[in-house]
């Protein structure tokens, strides 16, 4: 990813979870970004969120609909069990 791609947000949930699907997305040649915005505001003085929905990730534009379609079958199948 470089500073000139639009990212795009295809996930939000506990940090655990945010790592496993960038895990997931790698492992299918996307390249994924988290954002743990917990840790990002205790480092800034202040906190903002739960940990349950602490974390973001991000892909770039192209890959946006394939890793959708990755976070999609991920959560069905979580569901299931």
């Amino acid at each position: 990813m470089t500073e000139q791609e639009d990212l795009k947000l295809v996930f939000t949930g506990s940090n655990v979870e945010a790592n496993y699907i960038k895990s997931i997305l790698e492992d299918n040649n996307i390249g994924a970004l988290v954002r743990n915005t917990l840790r990002e505001s205790l480092a800034a003085g202040w906190v903002s969120g739960a940990p349950e929905d602490s974390s973001r990730v991000f892909v770039t534009e192209d890959h946006f609909e394939k890793a959708e379609l990755l976070v999609k079958q991920y959560i069905d199948t979580r569901e299931k069990t």
